[in-house]
């Protein structure tokens, strides 16, 4: 059973990637939305904290309760424990008021003065006089009366994704922008000399730091942590474990219309956490045969139309059981799309991807990235 848990900055998050600094004057970036393994960290030491078990002993191999182990497993062999959602949130007193998911790739948003224009990206074959290298037959396009660029920086909020999910129109109201979220704190460091308990010349440099909106956080929902986490606690979160706070939150995950995507065969899916993968861009089980990729696993196929795939970002951390660097992997961005058509199989099995993610079928790379939130998905029906 999923357990939600609201978990709120007390403090400015330090959210740094794997990217190196650059020139002198440029600031380290901060990743908004941050990986799932961040809220799965700060979760697991959680638990281990809150039932008297040293989190040093535990990477030494120490021996936990039953139900612990079942849930937490070893740092090696991980278990029952996994992120399954992971979304930013807005709560007061203790209620969930809104939700907010970044604007999938499938939706592009003009803006002309006071109005904006938002439409969805349909999957087009192109004219034979043009060429092109993408990998699919169509491709999503994006079709405009005059040269324009899509807006930057959008987030559906509740109801915006539940209208997404059932592909209905989204409309001005659904949107927020990244500013009513959070804002950012450029902060000046000096790099020190460790050995010699200085700081050394000329190594100054910023970093910047994400400092939520008043009563926003994110919406973790948990498996396998059945009655282990207390219902309220404080817990270190993102670099230099800055303080947070955590309390026990009822909510209904929310849901597509099954019976359309039954009905048409057809749906889109959308990567909620980034996606690990070990053929690219391709999703495990997908294969290409005469000229097209096909979707096959022991529950269903599908046949690809087309995908919005951006440039692959690079997800890695450090592991705190062996004291080293988490190998460096590319992944698909939060909120890629992939259309697909012609479903054959059992609806309820892509509603158990949702509630499993991709890790239902394929283990790669490991288990403690599943665990950690990582290949989680939506699926939405595709617009009317």
């Amino acid at each position: 059973m999923t357990e939600f848990h609201f978990l709120q900055p007390l403090d400015v998050l330090y959210l740094r990637g794997n990217r190196l600094f650059a020139d002198a004057s440029t600031p380290g970036e901060a990743i908004m939305p941050p990986w799932p393994s961040m809220v799965a960290g700060a979760l697991r030491s959680q638990l281990l904290v809150s039932n008297d078990v040293d989190s040093g002993q535990f990477a030494d191999g120490a021996q936990l309760t039953d139900k612990l182990a079942k849930s937490l497993g070893t740092p090696a062999e991980p278990g029952a424990f996994r992120i399954v959602q992971f979304l930013m949130a807005k709560v007061v007193d203790e209620k969930l008021l809104d939700l907010y998911f970044p604007l999938p790739a499938d939706v592009k948003v003009i803006s002309d003065g006071n109005t904006r224009k938002i439409d969805y990206l349909q999957p087009q074959f192109l004219a034979e006089s043009i060429l092109s290298n993408a990998p699919c037959k169509q491709i999503s396009l994006f079709r405009t009366e005059k040269q324009a660029k899509p807006d930057s920086g959008l987030w559906l909020n509740q109801l915006g994704i539940q209208a997404w999910l059932n592909g209905q129109k989204i409309t001005a109201q659904y949107l927020v922008e990244t500013q009513n979220l959070w804002k950012l704190d450029s902060r000046l460091g000096i790099a020190l000399d460790i050995a010699r308990r200085t700081t050394i010349e000329g190594q100054l440099y910023t970093v910047d730091a994400v400092a939520l909106n008043e009563n926003i956080g994110f919406l973790s929902g948990i498996d396998g942590v059945e009655g282990l986490l207390p219902e309220k606690g404080l817990l270190r979160l993102g670099g230099d474990g800055r303080g947070a706070q955590h309390g026990k939150i009822a909510w209904e995950t929310m849901q597509p219309d099954w019976e359309v995507i039954a009905k048409t065969k057809r749906f889109r899916l959308s990567l909620a956490t980034p996606g690990i993968f070990e053929q690219g861009w391709l999703m495990p089980g997908m294969c290409e045969q005469e000229g097209n990729y096909i979707w096959q696993t022991s529950e269903f196929t599908a046949h690809l139309v087309t995908a919005g795939v951006s440039r692959a970002e690079t997800i890695s951390g450090w592991d705190l059981a062996e004291n080293c660097p988490k190998p460096a992997l590319k992944a698909v961005n939060t909120g890629s799309v992939y259309w697909f058509d012609r479903f054959q199989g059992d609806i309820q099995a892509l509603d158990k991807l949702v509630k499993e993610g991709l890790s239902r079928i394929s283990a790669y790379p490991d288990k403690k990235r599943c665990a950690e939130g990582f290949n989680n998905v939506f699926i939405a029906a595709w617009p009317h």
